[in-house]
């Protein structure tokens, strides 16, 4: 702990508020919430903590804290500080997955759609649906119920669903306002709950039918019937009334967290969500921030009611959501809450021995690699190749890596400018002067390691331009491959020499991944520019050819060389025109000539 740390320690405020631990770069790489700052800063600089607690302090060379009024205001606002600055040890979600929901769209004639995304658009949704499946069986179903219009944009005749009876055709006919409010509360009412007196109503007109002998359309009733049983009555019911709820439970074990969310719809649990991640502060205050960073994902829309487990802050949740939050004391509710800890808790033993095989593998691995080379842990490694085919196309790219894991969206590209052909010393002062000075000019954060994929050639190269051009002071390491193109040596120091690193280490492990990475990123984007080249020099400079026409060429010949020997008429056959046809023909016909 730095004297500056210890000095803002001695100052610190007994109020509530939020606090931003910043690392030597001034990075801020996590965010809290306390009820009182001055003990909850402190702890983490007292006391024994875990291995990853250990870590984050580690890395903690400055913080600064917020003041709040009230402990729902340090929630809210720590919310908005982890969205604003994406601290890489708070728990953020960012994982791709999304659930479909059943929309009524807001326009002049309704539809029914299925979607991910839910915006603010006065339209209705519905859901979330397990999956894509059981939301289309659904949607299935109301189409056949309620007939809404099933085209994005009105035709000026009517169309086949009009004639099944599921369209009321407004592209022909005039449909009023309030005959669409009577389907849209109908599909509203079914799915909140009320299929099943759509069920008995449809029930009443089949017998009815039956009874004056029109079977084909006590059939048709008969039918859609079986639909609503099939589609909507195929689970055990989990509660006796219908509201939507969502149900939150979770298990705490050796610093990690695993919370679980069912969600239950029309009585029914249709779904639930897993998250695993570490927490480095009271599971209380952790589950807290996780519930407020659920609901700010667009796809997790708010129920009616959320139940919690037991030591949750309810009146804090239901000020910060808006809607009824409440922690179950008995019977089939509070059991819920019970199965959804109980399932958090054979999740976290389940998959614990996997979570530490990859911190193992990742942060494990950093901190093995700095001690092999005498560093501070490389937690973040920025890695630069080269690709050229004989000095052409010369091409430059760059792959970070945080935590041992790759960043794509940190991933960079280059075409060498300035740099000569078959001048490799060149090419990489380049791309790292300007990578470097871009990182300075907007204030990235500096890597604690970079690696060059080549020999002591390379890294002075490079070192040229962080040292004695930038002034910076980063470890800079080359990675030799051997006969095979493998991962063989790691190269460190002034003069560079062979670092003693184990070939069935986590840490060379680490290396061969980053080297592999760099080099498929470089030699993919040669590639394409080789590719774009060819093409550019077999088609370009043709009057009437622009890029459209390229590609509808290429994707109608398949190469370059069948157009090359196409006739006029069969240029014309792949939708060119038949002057510009004549156009290409003529002009690969010239340069046939040329070469002869």
């Amino acid at each position: 702990m730095n004297e500056r740390i210890q000095q803002k320690l001695a100052i610190l405020p007994d109020q509530p508020g939020c606090y931003l631990m910043k690392d030597r770069q001034g990075t801020i790489i996590y965010v809290g919430k306390a009820k009182v700052l001055k003990n909850r800063v402190r702890s983490y600089f007292t006391g024994s903590h875990d291995a990853k607690t250990q870590r984050l302090v580690s890395e903690i060379e400055d913080f600064e804290y917020i003041v709040t009024s009230s402990d729902i205001e340090a929630l809210i606002l720590e919310l908005n500080l982890i969205k604003k600055h994406d601290p890489k040890y708070n728990i953020m979600l960012k994982d791709d997955k999304t659930y479909p929901y059943i929309k009524i769209t807001a326009e002049r004639h309704p539809r029914l759609i299925i979607t991910r995304k839910v915006k603010k658009d006065k339209g209705k949704y519905f859901g979330p649906y397990p999956n894509a499946y059981a939301a289309s069986e659904t949607k299935k179903l109301l189409d056949r119920l309620y007939p809404l219009r099933k085209c994005q944009t009105l035709p000026d005749r009517v169309c086949l669903y009009y004639h099944l009876g599921q369209c009321l055709a407004p592209c022909v006919n005039e449909v009023s306002a309030d005959t669409y409010k009577e389907l849209t509360d109908g599909i509203a009412k079914f799915l909140n709950g009320g299929y099943k007196d759509v069920k008995r109503e449809l029930t009443d007109k089949m017998n009815k039918a039956a009874e004056e002998l029109e079977f084909e359309r006590a059939k048709e009733y008969r039918d859609q019937i079986t639909h609503i049983e099939t589609v909507m009555e195929k689970q055990k019911m989990t509660t006796t009334d219908m509201t939507d709820r969502d149900v939150f439970g979770y298990a705490v074990d050796k610093g990690w967290m695993c919370v679980q969310v069912f969600f239950i719809r029309q009585g029914k649990l249709i779904e639930r969500d897993v998250s695993l991640f570490p927490i480095y502060r009271d599971p209380e205050e952790e589950f807290l921030t996780y519930i407020g960073q659920f609901y700010s994902k667009s796809e997790h829309l708010l129920p009616k009611e959320i139940f919690l487990p037991e030591r949750t802050e309810v009146e804090i949740v239901q000020t910060l959501l808006g809607v009824k939050v409440s922690v179950p004391q008995r019977g089939k509710k509070k059991d819920l809450v019970r199965l959804a800890s109980k399932n958090a808790s054979i999740a976290l033993s389940e998959k614990f021995q996997l979570i530490e095989r990859q911190e193992q593998r990742t942060v494990g691995a950093c901190e093995e690699l700095g001690e092999a080379m005498g560093i501070a842990v490389p937690l973040r490694i920025e890695a630069f190749d080269n690709s050229h085919t004989y000095g052409a196309e010369a091409v430059s790219a760059m792959v970070t890596f945080v935590d041992g894991r790759p960043e794509k969206k940190n991933y960079r590209k280059y075409k060498t400018k300035a740099a000569a052909r078959h001048d490799d010393y060149g090419a990489m002062r380049e791309v790292v002067r300007r990578r470097y000075v871009r990182v300075l000019k907007d204030g990235l954060p500096l890597p604690d390691l970079i690696l060059i994929d080549g020999g002591k050639g390379q890294i002075s190269a490079a070192r040229e331009v962080v040292e004695d051009e930038l002034g910076l002071d980063i470890p800079i390491a080359g990675l030799a491959k051997d006969d095979k193109h493998q991962t063989a040596l790691l190269l460190y120091g002034d003069p560079p020499e062979v670092v003693p690193l184990k070939r069935t280490s986590e840490g060379f492990y680490l290396l061969q991944r980053i080297q592999d990475e760099v080099h498929r990123f470089a030699i993919t984007f040669h590639r394409q520019r080789r590719g774009a080249k060819s093409l550019s020099s077999s088609l370009d400079g043709i009057p009437g050819v622009g890029p459209k026409r390229k590609t509808q060429l290429l994707r109608h010949f398949g190469s370059v060389k069948k157009i090359r020997e196409a006739t006029p008429e069969q240029l014309t056959e792949a939708g060119l025109p038949q002057t510009v046809a004549e156009t290409v023909a003529g002009y690969f016909r010239e340069q046939d000539a040329a070469k002869e």
